[in-house]
């Protein structure tokens, strides 16, 4: 999904993770002729992750002990000039479970971000998505820039340590050069360390990785599963190779009309709406709500706790603290998810009782750092990839101009999201569009479902894309529900319409309402 300051928005994805060996630029002679359409993927056991992916073990096996296989397939770094250097895209499957002859073809996922390892999310998601492997290899990959895929590398774990204990949210003139200040130092940083990278790192690229990776999997058309950013980088797909579209699903749906500044101001809108629908839970229930016994006294309770860590910090995962800004990440990632609530509850009770661990280790989850204190690359592939598609460049005049409009959106989540417009304000690459096109006249239909009460990718979005998509080609779900997406909530509506079409064709009427 979009990140609200541009660093601090995935979904939350305590997950193992894995890696796999990738090429870095290859300038060989001898390869720069070759058809990259020919290429062979020569499949593997996956390895144990690296850093970049997130630490951990090697993914288990799947059921009847068949093993997950990894690869890496060459795509060209640069896209207008294809017969010179590659990289590797590092790509992870689960071969289909059923009959050879019922066997529709690949599967592939995204799962957002942008900058979420794909080789590390279908693992930890694959029990979800198990009906489908009956008639699909299961694919999935880390994008350009992303984990292992020429990942983007800007500060080091110690550093970004300190850079996510800054505040991201000034009151005053000093603050606001000391944030600019520091997110020109993370600029400079992935300048240093990615140059050669960060040029390439368009949407528009990764939906040409895509085709190329369609085409080597032996597929005549991209059976497809977006999710939140991944609906972004089907559309853009679907634009580029509308003849190419095969079943396609966008789950958490990006509005694609929307520059960085509405996006932002949405998900405020969304993330104000989540905490309500979260007070009213806490508060409905037959037992006492131990946060507050009113839903705006949950609120303010909320909002005393950020103000007071302000100036306050308290201590959080041991030697960090527990600032304002770490607080108002780890409550927004606990929002994700309806399943999470319990431990924001918990994470709140502990706040208010001088304990920051709960919260600190929430955020955490959302900036990729694990509990060795290493540091995945997905912030640093979040800014990249938002930075090189977004071509507005937003000013500290521009940020406190907008600043009521965040506020009455949302009174705890404003000055957050609006700050983080700032993110891209020194970024070394100019932005590509004010949004993507996903017009796609021709495709086959596009499964869009949007969920009601998603705070990172608002509901409305869903009706923008299919919209913008065009006649015929949008089909609209709507997901009377909690949290960011719908088919991983396990609603029966959801799911046997995703699973009709994916598995049998069956185009669902537009419109349906599932709850």
């Amino acid at each position: 999904m979009p990140n609200p300051s541009w660093l601090r928005a995935a979904a939350l994805t305590t997950v193992l993770v894995l890696s796999v060996t990738v090429a870095g630029c290859d300038s060989d002679a001898d390869d720069k002729d070759e058809d990259l359409a020919a290429q062979e993927l020569s499949w593997k056991d996956c390895p144990a992750p690296s850093e970049s992916q997130g630490g951990g073990e090697a993914p288990s096996a799947l059921p009847n002990d068949d093993q997950w296989q990894c690869a890496t397939l060459r795509v060209p770094l640069d896209w207008d000039e294809p017969k010179r250097d590659t990289i590797g895209l590092a790509l992870i499957r689960a071969e289909a479970s059923g009959a050879k002859e019922k066997r529709i073809g690949s599967l592939v996922f995204n799962f957002g971000g942008p900058g979420s390892s794909g080789v590390a999310s279908l693992p930890a998601f694959a029990n979800k998505f198990a009906h489908l492997r009956t008639r699909y290899d299961l694919v999935s990959f880390d994008p350009r820039g992303v984990g292992r895929s020429a990942g983007v590398e800007c500060l080091s774990d110690e550093q970004l340590d300190e850079y996510f204990q800054q505040d991201a949210t000034p009151d005053n003139a000093a603050e606001r050069r000391t944030l600019l200040e520091d997110t020109k130092a993370f600029n400079s940083a992935c300048e240093k360390n990615s140059e050669k990278i960060l040029p390439h790192l368009r949407t528009t690229d990764a939906a040409r990785d895509l085709d190329l990776m369609r085409q080597v999997l032996d597929n005549n058309k991209l059976h497809y599963f977006g999710i939140s950013y991944g609906t972004e980088l089907g559309g853009v797909y679907a634009h580029l190779f509308p003849k190419k579209v095969g079943r396609t699903v966008f789950d958490a749906v990006v509005d694609p009309t929307r520059n960085p500044e509405q996006r932002s101001l949405g998900q405020a809108k969304g993330f104000q709406l989540a905490l309500d629908n979260f007070a009213e839970d806490c508060t409905s229930k037959q037992e006492p709500c131990p946060l507050g016994n009113t839903v705006q006294d949950v609120k303010d309770r909320i909002a005393r706790l950020l103000k007071d860590l302000d100036s306050k910090p308290i201590p959080g995962a041991f030697p960090r603290e527990l600032t304002q800004t770490v607080a108002t990440g780890g409550i927004a990632q606990a929002l994700y998810s309806q399943d999470y609530w319990e431990y924001l509850t918990k994470g709140l009770q502990q706040a208010y009782a001088g304990d920051g661990t709960v919260l600190m280790l929430l955020a955490d989850a959302m900036n990729g750092r694990n509990e060795n204190g290493e540091y995945s690359n997905i912030a640093a592939a979040n800014v990249s990839i938002n930075c090189a598609d977004s071509k507005p460049r937003y000013t500290t005049a521009d940020v406190e101009e907008k600043l009521p409009q965040f506020r009455e959106a949302s009174p705890l989540f404003g000055d957050y999201l609006a700050w983080g417009l700032l993110g891209c304000t020194d970024w070394p690459v100019p932005g590509a569009v004010d949004d993507p096109d996903v017009s796609a006249a021709g495709a086959a239909p596009i499964l869009v479902i949007g969920n009601t009460g998603d705070p990172a990718t608002p509901y409305e979005g869903a009706r923008k894309m299919v919209d913008e998509l065009g006649k015929g080609v949008g089909v609209e779900l709507t997901y009377r529900g909690q949290g960011h997406g719908a088919y991983g909530n396990g609603n029966k509506c959801v799911r046997d319409a995703v699973d009709g079409y994916l598995l049998d064709g069956r185009v669902p009427s537009t419109g349906q309402v599932c709850s």
